[in-house]
């Protein structure tokens, strides 16, 4: 089963809410807590458990954008593999040794074959996370000002959640597994009732409450310390 976060560099869809720091306010709270009835999906998959009860992660830095240092992808990974660990399923990541293999770990890597043109794609039956380079090149050739770390930390958190069993993608737009529409002329939604504007990025680079409490009921990991 593969699964992805297609976000196109020059339109992602970005949205505002009154002033900014208000729009601040609201992101932090959404990302801070998981109100009742907020769960939702966009139902194009099943969450399940994690791939493995403790998750390990192989990165190979081959093939990598060259403003994208070997240190900065590993702590992107480490970053997110850290936060989804809080669900409840522990996670460690490590570098790839030449020629060595970890048996049952997922490879984080770099290949447009495997990402198939995305930024990201997590294709669970062969336990591989390809990030796509031609992706993160289109996005700094066309705006070589902004900071593809953000964009990078967003597309590992959203494909390492995958691995972690939150399969489907949210309908809230703040939840890093979220998408933002559905190519259907649906929209995903912000508390209280958003509109849509250019402006501000608003989905979360990492994963929220809301993302966590589904990665816990889908490892029956509710209510552990």
């Amino acid at each position: 089963m593969r699964t992805f976060l297609y976000l196109l560099p020059t339109l992602l869809l970005w949205f505002a809410w009154g002033p900014a720091h208000a729009l601040d306010a609201l992101r932090s709270q959404e990302i801070a807590q998981c109100l009742p009835g907020e769960v939702q999906t966009w139902g194009d998959g099943r969450d399940r458990p994690a791939l493995s009860p403790q998750m390990v992660f192989v990165y190979d830095h081959t093939g990598a954008p060259a403003w994208f240092d070997q240190a900065t992808v590993l702590g992107a990974v480490r970053r997110a593999v850290s936060a989804w660990s809080e669900c409840g399923v522990t996670g460690t990541v490590v570098s790839a040794a030449p020629g060595g293999s970890t048996p049952g770990a997922v490879s984080v890597v770099w290949s447009e074959a495997g990402s198939v043109g995305n930024f990201g794609l997590a294709d669970l039956g062969r336990k591989t996370l390809s990030l796509g380079p031609a992706a993160f090149q289109l996005l700094q050739t066309r705006n070589p000002a902004y900071d593809a770390r953000e964009t990078l930390q967003m597309v590992i958190s959203h494909e390492v959640g995958h691995m972690y069993g939150v399969v489907a993608h949210s309908r809230r737009c703040v939840d890093v597994t979220s998408y933002y529409n559905n190519g259907k002329g649906e929209l995903c939604s912000i508390r209280g009732g958003g509109a849509m504007v250019r402006g501000v990025e608003y989905r979360s680079v990492l994963p929220t409450a809301c993302d966590l409490q589904r990665c816990r009921a889908a490892n029956g990991t509710t209510g552990r310390p």
